[in-house]
C-alpha cells in the first residue's frame, strides 16, 4: 500500500514530548487585516437594509463600526507587516460596496436627490470599466488610490456619517450641514473621477 503525503493545508512536526502533532495552516491571503475588510465587506447589506426599513439610529451605529473597520485593517496590515495582493484588491471592493450601497439606499428611501446618487454610481462605473480597458490593452496589474480618491472617500463617508445622524435627528443645523455636503461631495467625486482620467491617459502613454 502506498503512503500518501498530507494534504498542503497541513503540517506535521514533534511536540516538546517528541509527539506528532498537525498544524493547520490557514490561507496567506486570510490575515487579521483582511478579516476586517471582510467585516466591513459583511456588514454592509445590514446598513442597506436598516436605511430602507427606516432604522436610522441603527445603520449609523453599523456604519460606525463598519467604518473603523476601514482604518484599523490598513493600520493592522503597517504593523504586522501583513499587505498581501489580495488585501490591496478587497479593501477597495469593500469600500466601494459600502458607499455605493448606502447612497444608493439613501436615494430609494427618497432621502437623498437622484441626480446625487447618479454621479456617485456614475463614477464608479466608469473607474471600472476604465480600469477593464487599460487591463486589456496593456500589462497594468495595480491601480493604487490616488491623493484625490482618498480625499473623495474621506469626504463621502463624512457626507454618509452627515446624512444619517441628520435621519436620526431632526434638526435645522442638520438640514443644512447635510444638504451643503451633498455638493462638496459630488465637487469631489468629479474632480477625482477627473484626475483618474488623466492618471489613465499617462498610464496609456507609458505602455
Amino acid at each position: 500500500m502506498v503512503e500518501q503525503s498530507p494534504p498542503t493545508a497541513f503540517r506535521h512536526g514533534r511536540g516538546p514530548a517528541g509527539s506528532l502533532y498537525t498544524q493547520v495552516q490557514m490561507p496567506r491571503w486570510l490575515t487579521l487585516a483582511n478579516l476586517f475588510t471582510l467585516a466591513r465587506l459583511a456588514l454592509t447589506p445590514f446598513i442597506i437594509r436598516d436605511i430602507l426599513d427606516g432604522r436610522h439610529a441603527r445603520a449609523l451605529v453599523l456604519f460606525f463600526i463598519a467604518a473603523w473597520t476601514d482604518a484599523i485593517d490598513g493600520w493592522l496590515a503597517r504593523i504586522m507587516g501583513t499587505a498581501t495582493e489580495s488585501g490591496a484588491y478587497l479593501d477597495p471592493i469593500a469600500d466601494k460596496c459600502l458607499m455605493s450601497g448606502i447612497f444608493l439606499a439613501l436615494g430609494a428611501a427618497g432621502i437623498v436627490p437622484a441626480w446625487f446618487v447618479g454621479i456617485v454610481l456614475g463614477r464608479d462605473l466608469y473607474l471600472l470599466l476604465a480600469a477593464a480597458a487599460i487591463m486589456s490593452l496593456t500589462k497594468v496589474r495595480k491601480f493604487p488610490p490616488s491623493r484625490w480618491g482618498k480625499l473623495s472617500t474621506f469626504v463621502q463617508i463624512a457626507t454618509a456619517i452627515t446624512w444619517l445622524t441628520r435621519n436620526v435627528w431632526q434638526v435645522q443645523v442638520l438640514d443644512t450641514l447635510a444638504a451643503a455636503m451633498l455638493w462638496v461631495c459630488a465637487a469631489f467625486t468629479v474632480w477625482s473621477g477627473f484626475h483618474y482620467t488623466l492618471r489613465g491617459v499617462r498610464m496609456l502613454r507609458t505602455h
